[in-house]
C-alpha cells in the first residue's frame, strides 16, 4: 500500500469533521420528535377544553342519537341558478359515473345522498342539500327508469310525483297547518309547479322547481324558504295511479332532522383556534355540525433575514434537505378528507399523525362533548417542521460552509508544512558534498525563516546534530595526525638508538642506546594499551552489575591510598563518612577517581592540594575532585581522545595521552551522569574540578541488581 502524504492524512481526518452535520440532522430529527410528541399533548389538553366549551353552546340543540337518520345541508355561499341541471352545484363532476360507487364519498366535496340501508347495492333515490341564510336547495335523482310524466288531462292516470313534506320541531308526522307539503309532479321538462293545499290545487310561489331528464334517469332541482332548525324532512316517490300518496313509495326518505352547521359555534370556536388549527365537531352519528380552521400566520422577513436568505442558498438549500429528511422520518400517517359532512368517530384513528387529500400532515387529538358528540381537534405539522428545519437548516447549511473551510484551511496548512519539510530535507541532503564530506551545518539560504514550532526546532537540532557530525568527522580526520604525532616520538627514538648500536663500540654507550629504545618500546606499548582501553572498558560496562553502595566509604578509602602512594602532594577528602547510598558500580567508580586523580597530579605542582569533595545535592550525591593549578582555556573539550588543553604540565615518568578523562566520562554515563570540568577558586587557590552528581537511593530501599 502506496504511503500517505501528509495532505492526504489531514483530508481524511479532516473528513471526520462530517460527524459534526450527521451529529445535527440526529438531533433534528430527534428534536422533531420531541416536539411532536409535545405539540400532542398540548394539543390534547387544548381539545379537552374545547370539548368543554362546545358542549355549553349546544346545551339548546338536542343531540343528533347514532343511527338516527337525516338529511344533511351544506351551506351555500352564493344562490344557485335553478334549471334541473346540477353543474353549479359544488363539487359537480359530470364525467362521474353514476350511480356513485361506494369509495366516492371518500374524495367527493359534495357526496350524493342515499336512502338508508342502500349503501351497498344502488339505490332508487339520491340526494343533495343545501342552504343559505334564506332558502333550502334540494337535488334530487331518480336513476334507473325515465319519467313516467304527469297528464293534466287525466290525473289519475298511472305517473311519478314527489311528495315533499316539512315537520317543524317534533312534530307528529301528519299534514296540518303547522306542517306544509308540496306536490311535485313532472310533466314537460323545465318548470314544474309544488301544489299544496288540501286537494294539491294551490301552486306555492314560495317554492320553485325545475326537472331534466338525464342519462338512465331524471333529476329534480327545487328550492324553498330555508326551515327552523330541528325541523324534519320526508320525500316520497310514487308511481300508481292517484293523486298524491295513493299505494306504496317506490322510495321514501324516512322523517329525516335536517342538519346543519352551527354557524353561532363556529364563531365562538374561531377565537380559540391557534395558528395553524382546525377543527371539526361531529355528531354521534357522524355528521359536522361545525367546522372552523385558522390559517397558519405566514412568517415576516425582515430586512437582516431578507439578506441573509439572499446571501446564503446553501442555507435555503440545507433547510429543504433537513425538511425532507424530518418529513420522512414521521411516523405511518392516516389518510383522512377533512371535508367530508360526515365522518363517523370509529372510523377516526386515535391521537395520531393524519394525512390530508393534499398530502399536508396534521397531528389531531380527539375530546368527547356532551350529548355523544366529538371534538377533532388538528394541528399542522408544518411549522414544527419549519421551527426543526428552519433553524436546525441553518445550523446544517453553516456546519458544512464551516466544514468546507476547515477543510481548505487545513489542506493549506498541511501544503505549508509539506513544504518545510520537503525544503528541511533537501537542506539536510546538501549537508553532504558530492565527496561524501560533511558540512559545517544546514546550508540554509538567507531569510530561511527557522520558526519556533516543532519544525522550527527540529530544523535547529538537524543543524546542531550536522555540526556535531561534521566536528566527529574532523576529530576522525585529525586522529590519525594526533597518532602519528604520538607515534612519531618514540618511532624516532627506537631508530636512532638502533642506528646508534650499530656504529657504537663502547658497551656503555650500547647499554644507554639500548635503554632509550625499551623505554620507547615502552612508550609505544602505553599508547595501544590506552587506545585499547576505552573499547575494553565499553564492553565492559555492557556486563557490569549494579548495587547499591556508600560512596562516602568508598572516598574515604581511596584518599589514603592515594595520599600514601603520592606524597608529594596533599590529598584530602571533605565531606561525610558514611549514608551516602547510591546505586552504581565501586569498582568502576574506584577507576573513574584514578583518571580524575591521575589528571590532577599532572597538573598539581608539588606541595599543592588535591581535594576530593562529597555533598548532597537536590538531584543526588555531587562528587567533585579540585586541582590546584593551571586553568582550563574557554570552550576547550578535554573529554576527547589525545587532548590536553592546560599550560603548564608538569614532567612525569608517565606520558599523558589523553585517554584518561574519555574513561572517566564513559563511567560517568554509566552512573546515568555526565562528568563536567570547570575553572574554581576556593580558599584563595586557583584550580579545576570536576564533578558528577550520582543519583542518591534511600537508605533501605529494596533494589534488585540491574544491568546498565
Amino acid at each position: 500500500m502506496a504511503a500517505l502524504s501528509l495532505k492526504r492524512q489531514l483530508l481524511l481526518v479532516s473528513l471526520l469533521m462530517l460527524l459534526v452535520p450527521l451529529a445535527g440532522v440526529q438531533f433534528a430529527l430527534e428534536l422533531d420528535n420531541i416536539l411532536r410528541q409535545q405539540a400532542q399533548q398540548q394539543l390534547q389538553q387544548q381539545a379537552n377544553r374545547l370539548a368543554l366549551l362546545t358542549g355549553d353552546e349546544l346545551l339548546a340543540q338536542p343531540p343528533l342519537a347514532a343511527g338516527t337518520f337525516a338529511v344533511y345541508t351544506a351551506a351555500q355561499n352564493s344562490a344557485l341558478l335553478l334549471d334541473g341541471y346540477a353543474d353549479d352545484w359544488p363539487g359537480y363532476e359530470s364525467l362521474e359515473p353514476f350511480p356513485p360507487s361506494a369509495q366516492a364519498p371518500l374524495s367527493a366535496l359534495q357526496p350524493w345522498q342515499q336512502l338508508p340501508g342502500a349503501s351497498s347495492q344502488p339505490s332508487t333515490l339520491y340526494w343533495q342539500a343545501s342552504h343559505s341564510d334564506k332558502a333550502l336547495y334540494l337535488l334530487i335523482r331518480i336513476p334507473g327508469q325515465p319519467p313516467q310524466l304527469f297528464n293534466p288531462g287525466a290525473p289519475q292516470q298511472a305517473h311519478h310525483r314527489l311528495l315533499l313534506q316539512l315537520f317543524s320541531g317534533a312534530n307528529e308526522l301528519h299534514i296540518n297547518p303547522r306542517n306544509q307539503a308540496w306536490l311535485l309532479r313532472p310533466s314537460a321538462p323545465g318548470r314544474l309547479p309544488a301544489r299544496s293545499g288540501a286537494n294539491w290545487t294551490k301552486t306555492d310561489p314560495g317554492v320553485n322547481a325545475f326537472w331534466q331528464p338525464v342519462a338512465n334517469g331524471w333529476q329534480l332541482e327545487l328550492v324553498l324558504p330555508r326551515p327552523a332548525a330541528g325541523s324534519r324532512i320526508t320525500l316520497g316517490l310514487y308511481g300508481s295511479e292517484g293523486v298524491a300518496a295513493e299505494g306504496p313509495p317506490l322510495a321514501q326518505i324516512p322523517a329525516a332532522t335536517l342538519i346543519r352547521r352551527n354557524a353561532d359555534l363556529e364563531q365562538t370556536l374561531a377565537s380559540w383556534l391557534d395558528s395553524g388549527q382546525q377543527l371539526r365537531v361531529m355528531e354521534a352519528s357522524g355528521w359536522v355540525i361545525a367546522r372552523q380552521q385558522r390559517t397558519a400566520i405566514a412568517a415576516t422577513t425582515t430586512d437582516i433575514d431578507q439578506a441573509d436568505e439572499n446571501a446564503s442558498w446553501l442555507q435555503q438549500v440545507g433547510q429543504n434537505l433537513l425538511q425532507a429528511l424530518v418529513k420522512a422520518n414521521q411516523p405511518d400517517s392516516l389518510l383522512v378528507n377533512e371535508q367530508l359532512w360526515r365522518q363517523l368517530p370509529v372510523n377516526l384513528p386515535a391521537p395520531a399523525l393524519m394525512r390530508h387529500v393534499n398530502g399536508s400532515l396534521w397531528l389531531s387529538a380527539q375530546a368527547p362533548v356532551f350529548g355523544g358528540r366529538t371534538l377533532v381537534l388538528e394541528q399542522s405539522l408544518e411549522q414544527l417542521l419549519n421551527i426543526s428545519g428552519a433553524a436546525l437548516g441553518t445550523v446544517l447549511a453553516r456546519s458544512f460552509l464551516i466544514i468546507i473551510g476547515l477543510v481548505v484551511v487545513l489542506l493549506g496548512y498541511a501544503s505549508w508544512l509539506s513544504w518545510r519539510i520537503s525544503r528541511l530535507a533537501k537542506w539536510v541532503t546538501q549537508c553532504v558534498d558530492a565527496d561524501g564530506r560533511m558540512a559545517a551545518q544546514v546550508p540554509l539560504p538567507a531569510k530561511s525563516g527557522i520558526g519556533n514550532d516543532e519544525l522550527g526546532q527540529l530544523q535547529q537540532r538537524f543543524n546542531r546534530l550536522v555540526s556535531s557530525l561534521h566536528g566527529y568527522n574532523q576529530y576522525l580526520e585529525s586522529f590519525s595526525q594526533r597518532l602519528s604525532h604520538e607515534l612519531k616520538t618514540p618511532l624516532a627514538v627506537v631508530r636512532s638508538s638502533l642506528d646508534n648500536l650499530t656504529h657504537c663500540s663502547d658497551e656503555a654507550a650500547r647499554q644507554n642506546y639500548l635503554t632509550r629504545a625499551q623505554s620507547a618500546v615502552a612508550r609505544l606499548s602505553g599508547i595501544l594499551r590506552s587506545m585499547s582501553e576505552a573499547t575494553r572498558l565499553e564492553q565492559s560496562l555492557e556486563a557490569e552489575h549494579k548495587e547499591v553502595f556508600d560512596v562516602a566509604d568508598v572516598l574515604t578509602q581511596v584518599t589514603a591510598a592515594y595520599q600514601a602512594l603520592d606524597p608529594h602532594h596533599v590529598i584530602v577528602y571533605q565531606g561525610p563518612e558514611q549514608g551516602s547510598q547510591v546505586l552504581g558500580s565501586p569498582e568502576l567508580l574506584v577507576q573513574l577517581l584514578d583518571k580524575l586523580v591521575d589528571n590532577a597530579r599532572d597538573f598539581t605542582p608539588g606541595g599543592q592540594r588535591i581535594e576530593l569533595d562529597l555533598r548532597r545535592v537536590d538531584q543526588g550525591w555531587q562528587l567533585s575532585v579540585f586541582n590546584q593549578g593551571s586553568r582550563l582555556p574557554a570552550g576547550a573539550d578535554i573529554f576527547s581522545a589525545f587532548v590536553s588543553h592546560r599550560a603548564g604540565g608538569l614532567d612525569t615518568p608517565e606520558h599523558h595521552l589523553g585517554q584518561g578523562l574519555l574513561i572517566a566520562q564513559l563511567i560517568a554515563n554509566y552512573h546515568l551522569t555526565r562528568l563536567k570540568a570547570d575553572n574554581q577558586s576556593r580558599n584563595g587557590l586557583d584550580g579545576v574540578a570536576f564533578q558528577l552528581v550520582i543519583p542518591a537511593v534511600e537508605s533501605g530501599a529494596d533494589i534488585n541488581s540491574t544491568t546498565p
